[in-house]
């Protein structure tokens, strides 16, 4: 069943900001690093950023350093990416996921995934 369910997906605007979230469905996510993949067509799953259980770190792709922040309130609603600046180039389907290691930069290294949402930003 689905454990990680992602919000705040839309049609924005270059320039414009979205807010996405992920809740856990059905279990928590206590000890987890969280992070946001994104897939746009034609290209592979990639990372977007990441942020650990014990220090709340945070970690990005060079792509969206200093237009994006992730944060982490709880094991319940685990992770949240703050999408500022946004460009056409980020138009993809955004996931989150959970992963036991403290630092996870690949989609193999990740244990639970959510549903993805979609990000469409226009020129």
């Amino acid at each position: 069943q689905v454990q990680l369910v992602e919000s705040g997906g839309g049609l924005v605007q270059a320039g414009g900001s979205l807010r996405l979230s992920c809740a856990a469905s059905g279990r928590t996510f206590t000890g987890y690093t969280m992070g946001w993949f994104r897939q746009a067509p034609g290209k592979e799953r990639g990372f977007v950023a990441g942020i650990t259980w014990r220090t709340g770190s945070t970690y990005y792709a060079d792509s969206v350093k200093g237009r994006f922040t992730i944060s982490r309130d709880s094991a319940k609603n685990p992770v949240y990416l703050q999408m500022n600046s946004l460009k056409p180039e980020d138009t993809a389907v955004y996931y989150c996921a959970a992963s036991r290691r403290v630092v996870a930069r690949a989609s193999r290294e990740y244990d639970y995934w959510g549903q993805g949402t979609q990000v469409t930003v226009s020129s």
